[in-house]
């Protein structure tokens, strides 16, 4: 059986939202799923499971969440080679060039502790709408496939 955990940072309840969209599709799709929030949660932990998904906001002019700091500095020394990952967040397009950016760095993060990118990154524009939630749907069955066949 696949094996997820949902990772989410959240101020204003969007990518709590995002992440139980997320957590609700994987479990359709009969994953077992964990979901936590980024300052309870352990980067270590994602050892134990076939999929990591965080669920970061960006704040301001493209900084990470503060809670989310120390998972994020811990994620890039793990080894997850084999794991596959994913990353989706909410952001505001008022930030223009700063939109979402923590989605791609913790993308980065994955790739660097050789993860496998089951989906791409997906960015959300405040909280999420019917055509979002398609594609939170979209994304949670890409990598649940993937989990599942073994493929890259």
């Amino acid at each position: 059986m696949v094996s997820a955990k949902v990772i989410f940072a959240t101020i204003t309840g969007n990518n709590e939202d995002v992440a139980d969209i997320i957590t609700e599709a994987l479990e359709n799709l009969g994953a077992t799923v964990e979901m936590e929030e980024i300052s309870q949660s352990d980067a270590s932990d994602l050892n134990n499971f076939d999929i990591g998904i965080v669920v970061p906001y960006t704040y301001d002019e493209g900084s990470l969440p503060d809670e989310g700091l120390d998972f994020y500095e811990d994620l890039q020394e793990l080894d997850l080679t084999g794991k596959l990952f994913g990353v989706a967040g909410s952001g505001d397009t008022f930030y223009a060039e700063y939109f979402a950016t923590a989605v791609d760095d913790f993308g980065t993060a994955f790739e660097e502790a050789g993860a496998t990118k089951g989906s791409a990154n997906l960015k959300i524009n405040l909280e999420p709408e019917e055509e979002d939630i398609a594609n939170l749907e979209i994304f949670a069955k890409e990598l649940f496939d993937k989990a599942n066949t073994g493929e890259d």
